[in-house]
This record gives C-alpha cells, structure tokens and sequence, in this order.
C-alpha cells in the first residue's frame, strides 16, 4: 500500500509548507494533489512577515523575495480621476503571485527527494489507532501513520470526514478576477478605479510577470445576473472605469469568479486525520490573511506531526490535540479580521474618495 509517514493531500501553499517542514525533519511525506500539473494563477498574493520566516526557516525566502515586490503604491482613480496615492501598510509584506510561492517550494521540495504526484484524486478514507488508508480514485491505497487534508475550501478530505464548515456565503459572485495583459498601462502602481454609478476595477502588476491581477464588480445582464468572467467582459468594465484610451486588455490566463464565503470547521482533527489551511477555514478576499494563515497551519502542524510521530506514543494525541488548540482560535480571530477588512473594502468602492486601504490577498 507504499506506505508513509504523512500523507499530505493538497499542493497549494499549505499542503506544500507542511512537506517541506516535515521532510527537513526528517519525516516521510508524500504530497497527492488532483489536478494534473500545477497551475500558473495569481490567486492570493501576499506573504506577511510571519510567512516570510516561516519559509526562511525552510529555505524558500530568498528566491522568493528576490522575485517579489515590497512596498506597492495604491492609485486611486474616481469616475477616471487620479484622487490619491497611497503606499501599503508597513505589515503588508511581499507582493507575488501564489504560483511563484508554490513554485519556490515545489523546488525546495524536490531537493529533498519528494515530488508532487498529480493526477492522485482521494476518494476514501478510512482509520484505526495505528494508520490511515487513503483511496485513490485509481483503485490504489495509500497507508500512512497520519493524513493531512490542505485539499481547499471545497476539501475533499474534510467532506470524506464529515466535518461540518460553518459559516456563510453568498450565492452570487461579488468580483471577477483574472490575470491579464495591458500594454501601454504603468506598472510602478497597483490601480484602482472606482465610479459614481458603483463597483471599480483594480488592477495589480504582477512582479516577474508582464501581466496585471484584475479585481472588477461583475458585470449584469439585462435581467441584473451577474455575468460570467470573460477578456470581453473584462475589457467593457475597463472602459466604463478606467477610460483609459488605446489600453486593450490581452492574453488572459485565468479567468475567475469570487463569491463572499466566511466559513470554518468545527474541528482540525479526526482520529489521525487533520485539516490545515482553506480546508479548515475561508475568509474574505481582503487583507491577504487567507494564504498567510495556511502558511502558518502548515508550520504549526509540522512540529505537532514530529512531536507525535517521533515521539513517545503516549503523548502523541496530546501533540495533535495541542494543534487543533492552538489553530482553532487563530482562524476564528482571523475570520473575524478579515469579515472586518473587507467590509471596508466594500466601503471604498462606495465612496472611494474616503482613501479606505485594499489590502493584499
């Protein structure tokens, strides 16, 4: 049943930290992931401080500070206006694509010996006090002595446990998101446009890249359904915000819907089965807490792991109680945060001229 130490479902940034935590110590990981091959999406794009020595500790910073950008200015444009710059807060950290952090990692860990295996989808899992047994939904087993579910928001693993996700979201999306191109458009600034008639569109460079994060209030159709992200769509709200003559928007590599959810487990531990990151809990898009705080899960259960599984047995459900104790009320408090944040956010696009700050994410 190739049988591991850990068994880590996920290879986004929490499921990716863990390995790599997990096999500096000397524990043996094995990191499933679903999708075929990594993906090339922006998606969060902050690293806070805490992330930052996280990942020194692990070996990743330099690379990653090396391609990132610190100290962002935030132009603010209204009804296509330049109202105000305003650099980022001072805790805002790094700006750079979530792919770039998954890639830096990806890289740390294939040093040491341990590659993603793509194409791996669970399916089951069942437990005793000894082991867990990971279907895959190839017919194969995988045995480990322990399983961590960093599987998103839509956790699969989470699922499988029967872990309720409490909390709410909304139906509809409240932003479309992508990366693009926009030749001719500055890239020293993060823009940000906002109208009189409502919504705004942002759009931020992205460092080591020749292509923007774009944020915009969807557009509706005639009945007021929000309509689906498109380079069409993009580039009809681009022009009703911006008004920038001759910018055409260009080679969109991902293309994307957000809804508001504000959700989170009631437990991070099962038996010898743990959540970490989005599986464990979800936050608004403001502040650039979400991807920071799996980070921070990640290191938090690597050394709960090596307690319990290089330790004396006796004290191993201590250890991975202690992580559950630990993490619950962080991800509460941060929610909380992050409900706050973006409420603020919504603010600005109502009456940006008040300067209200949009964070990282």
């Amino acid at each position: 049943m190739n049988p591991t130490d850990v068994l880590i479902a996920g290879s986004g940034p929490t499921g990716l930290t863990l390995a790599c935590d997990l096999a500096l110590r000397g524990i043996a990981v094995r990191v499933i992931e679903r999708r075929t091959e990594p993906h090339h999406e922006s998606r969060g794009k902050g690293l806070r401080a805490g992330s930052l020595a996280i990942f020194k500790r692990l070996g990743v910073a330099e690379p990653l500070i090396a391609a990132g950008t610190a100290g962002v200015v935030l132009r603010k444009y209204f009804d296509g206006e330049h109202i105000n710059d305003t650099p980022t807060p001072a805790d805002a950290g790094l700006l750079i694509g979530q792919w770039q952090v998954e890639e830096a990692l990806r890289d740390r860990l294939a040093g040491l010996g341990v590659r993603v295996e793509y194409g791996a989808e669970l399916v089951g899992i069942t437990q005793d006090e000894f082991e867990v047994r990971a279907e895959l939904a190839d017919g194969s087993v995988i045995a480990a002595r322990c399983l961590a579910g960093c599987d998103g928001g839509r956790s699969t693993t989470r699922k499988l446990l029967g872990i309720p996700f409490e909390g709410n979201g909304e139906k509809e999306p409240a932003m479309v998101i992508g990366d693009v191109r926009a030749p001719g458009l500055g890239r020293d600034v993060w823009h940000q446009w906002f109208t009189s008639e409502g919504g705004g569109m942002l759009l931020c460079p992205m460092p080591g890249t020749d292509s923007f994060q774009l944020q915009a209030s969807p557009e509706q159709d005639e009945h007021g359904e929000p309509l689906p992200p498109s380079l069409e769509s993009f580039q009809r709200i681009f022009d009703r915000c911006a008004g920038v003559p001759g910018i055409r928007l260009e080679d969109p590599t991902w293309l994307s819907s957000w809804r508001v959810n504000v959700r989170m487990a009631t437990r991070m531990r099962e038996g010898r089965v743990l959540l970490a990151g989005d599986a464990a809990h979800v936050h608004p898009i403001a502040g650039g807490l979400g991807m920071n705080t799996g980070i921070e899960d990640a290191a938090a259960l690597g050394r709960a792991l090596s307690a319990a599984l290089t330790g004396p047995d006796a004290d191993a459900d201590a250890a991975l109680d202690a992580y559950e104790a630990e993490r619950l009320p962080v991800a509460a408090g941060v929610l909380a945060d992050t409900a706050e944040r973006y409420e603020r956010v919504v603010e600005a696009v109502r009456t940006p001229g008040r300067g209200t700050e949009v964070g990282l994410d």
